[in-house]
């Protein structure tokens, strides 16, 4: 038995509304600097990630309000999650090292039969996205943002220690929602800093278009 409750549940939704304004950014400002591939795997992780979020903040919803354990809506979670941010971080650290003048290779995920892949694939996918957005920073000249982005990656790292903690007991979910909440946060005014500064006409030259 989970103990969550209704407002529990609906903070869940803050840290998806974050991602989701920080995909529409990056999708929005990154079009004219990556290849298709490349654009294609973010879109692709932006969708998987904002919708892996979204699906279980409505299972924790369901099952507070008493109405349903959609277990299939916290289970695919895990997965969906770790690929999409996978997805997310390849594309972003593929367009700073081919900068459109080569192709970028698919991913074909393999078969896991324990959650630690999926973590690792987290972990790398989260490290790529906040390490090629620092670089970015630190191109346009916006050192100051990289603050951002690495507060954003160490609060990640953080929800990995909670979830070695008792997830049934209330205190610790609201815990892990504070710090994943935070590390959206971060993550979403990182990406409005760039946005303000231009980088949707910044080029590879430094010069806006």
């Amino acid at each position: 038995m989970y103990n969550f409750t209704v407002p529990m549940a609906l903070m869940d939704y803050l840290p998806v509304f974050f991602f989701g304004v920080t995909a529409v950014l990056l999708l929005r400002d990154l079009y004219n600097k990556m290849f298709k591939g490349a654009y294609a795997l973010l879109a692709a992780g932006c969708v998987n990630v904002f919708l892996a979020g979204f699906c279980k903040a409505t299972w924790k919803l369901l099952y507070a309000a008493n109405i349903c354990d959609f277990v299939a809506l916290e289970e695919m979670f895990m997965p969906v999650n770790s690929l999409g941010l996978l997805f997310v971080g390849r594309s972003v650290i593929g367009m700073l090292v081919w900068k459109r003048k080569g192709a970028l290779l698919s991913v074909a995920p393999p078969v896991f039969a324990s959650s630690m892949p999926f973590i690792m694939m987290m972990v790398v996918g989260l490290g790529g996205l906040c390490v090629g957005l620092s670089v970015l920073a630190a191109k346009m000249k916006k050192s100051a943002v990289m603050i951002l982005f690495i507060l954003s990656f160490v609060c990640a790292m953080a929800m990995g220690y909670m979830s070695s903690q008792d997830s049934t007991q209330s205190w610790v979910n609201w815990v892990e929602q504070s710090i994943n909440t935070v590390s959206q946060l971060c993550l979403m005014l990182g990406v409005i800093a760039l946005h303000k500064a231009g980088l949707k006409d910044w080029t590879w030259e430094g010069k806006a278009v």
